[in-house]
């Protein structure tokens, strides 16, 4: 397993958020975390990020515990995040923005990497010496998964990337992720509310409530599931 999570607790101050949460990632796997707003779900992602520090468990990368390393040091381990909403640098050029992702490995920039992500997102080479403040939210959020694989990651963490963004926008923003997956060789874990997409993209998923897991398996096992088609699909 490239990441497994073991007795995990986390939370803000005194205020747990997860608990006893044990999660696994096999490499070049896709797995999906569901649930509700409020689950916990962009907690368990800055935790394994190192932005909100474990209270109790393990965090294993590649057979290493990182639960205690800084944010700076889990990246140059090969750990990349794309967070809710993006966040490009506003007043920077999307160009920059590229730059920027190379920030713990400036070697990589002698690489063509930057022209392989111009390559899989045109848009932004064409864009290249605009302030990201000037595109639009599915183009914003193509810069911050380009961004995010600057560094040429061997897992990338995928925050609510389909939040606000049109259907029509959502669907292009999945197949890019799918593409990326297919040509790169991706491990990605993906943290999304809208189940149809995740359970669509992911191998597994895990259904994420009140900070534990409450259900995991098989994403096509998962998309049957009664509690899944009432509580999260509709259906």
């Amino acid at each position: 397993m490239i990441l497994k999570v073991e007795g995990l607790h986390s939370g803000y101050s005194k205020v747990p958020v997860i608990r006893d949460l044990e999660i696994e990632i096999a490499e070049r796997e896709t797995v999906a975390v569901i649930g509700p707003n409020g689950a916990g779900k962009s907690t368990l992602l800055k935790t394994l990020m190192g932005l909100v520090k474990a209270t109790a468990g393990k965090i294993l990368f590649e057979g290493t515990d990182i639960s205690h390393l800084s944010t700076d040091l889990i990246t140059k381990k090969g750990i990349s995040l794309v967070p809710e909403g993006g966040r490009p640098f506003p007043n920077m050029s999307i160009y920059d923005n590229l730059v920027m992702g190379a920030y713990g490995n400036r070697e990589i920039l002698k690489s063509p990497v930057i022209e392989e992500m111009y390559e899989i997102f045109p848009i932004l080479k064409k864009r290249q010496d605009q302030y990201a403040r000037t595109l639009s939210g599915g183009e914003r959020q193509m810069l911050c998964l380009a961004r995010g694989l600057i560094s040429r990651p061997k897992i990338i963490m995928l925050d609510e990337p389909s939040l606000g963004l049109a259907p029509k926008l959502v669907d292009e923003i999945y197949e890019k992720i799918k593409v990326l997956r297919e040509e790169f060789g991706l491990t990605v874990l993906l943290v999304e509310q809208n189940t149809s997409y995740a359970l669509e993209l992911a191998t597994r998923a895990y259904v994420l409530e009140n900070g534990q897991i409450k259900m995991h398996g098989m994403a096509e096992e998962l998309r049957t599931s009664e509690h899944i088609r009432k509580h999260y699909l509709g259906i």
